[in-house]
């Protein structure tokens, strides 16, 4: 079952590799990025789509940040006024102690 799971994990990543590869090989016709003041930007298409991408994943988990630290600081506030149980041993080795 493993295997399975590994090979169809790797076509998978095949499958998007192959893509993306298609994805930058139908897009390499120049593209102009405007910004303010008259300044641009020539390049490929595909690094344009991919700056773009790049940017907006930064800005997401740039976002994400300060509700990562807030909840990583409310599991410490919790783990230190509620400590975890103490670890049981499974049943199967109880029993054997009581033979």
């Amino acid at each position: 079952m493993t295997s399975f799971l590994k090979l169809l994990q790797w076509v998978l990543k095949a499958a998007v590799f192959f893509t993306l590869f298609a994805f930058a090989l139908n897009n390499q016709h120049e593209a102009s990025v405007y910004f303010f003041f008259g300044t641009q930007w020539r390049s490929p298409m595909v690094l344009v789509v991919l700056t773009a991408f790049a940017i907006g994943v930064a800005v997401g988990v740039l976002g994400m940040v300060p509700r990562w630290w807030r909840h990583r600081q409310l599991a410490r506030q919790a783990e230190k006024t509620n400590p975890p149980p103490l670890q049981t041993p499974p049943a199967s080795e109880t029993a054997e102690h009581l033979h």
